[in-house]
């Protein structure tokens, strides 16, 4: 068990790697990096969710603007679940009741992230911070 005295930087661990994997999404649809494909910037819903997970990815890891990075991307992942994976994969295959349970319709990552930056926005930057380096809380 890992003591309280340790939650600092346990949480500064969960958040700079949180962002990283995030901002590696980002870089595989921008960059075409990591087995993905790049896409367009400006295309819809891919190249625009491209930009939000490189920026706010890159932003929650270093913990600068921390709160409004993760707030933007815990959203982005919010509509990525109900406009990609509900209405678009889950109720063209299962119906509704079954479209709403993320391991059957692909949504696993959407809602872990969502909620993982909706924690990191509640919480702020804590230490290991660009933040708490400027002194923001």
């Amino acid at each position: 068990m890992i003591p309280e005295r340790n939650a600092p930087y346990t949480y500064a661990l969960f958040r700079i790697v949180f962002g990283l994997v995030f901002f590696f999404f980002g870089l595989q649809k921008t960059m075409g990096w990591f087995g993905g494909t790049a896409v367009p910037l400006m295309a819809w819903p891919q190249g625009f969710a491209g930009i939000i997970e490189t920026v706010a990815g890159f932003l929650i890891m270093i913990g600068l603007f921390t709160r409004p990075a993760a707030f933007l991307a815990s959203g982005e992942m919010a509509v990525a679940f109900w406009y990609i994976h509900v209405s678009m994969i889950g109720m063209g295959k299962l119906g509704m009741p079954a479209a709403l349970v993320p391991h059957m319709q692909g949504g696993v990552d959407s809602v872990a992230f969502c909620f993982a930056f909706l924690y990191i926005c509640s919480r702020g930057a804590g230490i290991w911070s660009a933040d708490a380096a400027m002194g923001k809380k």
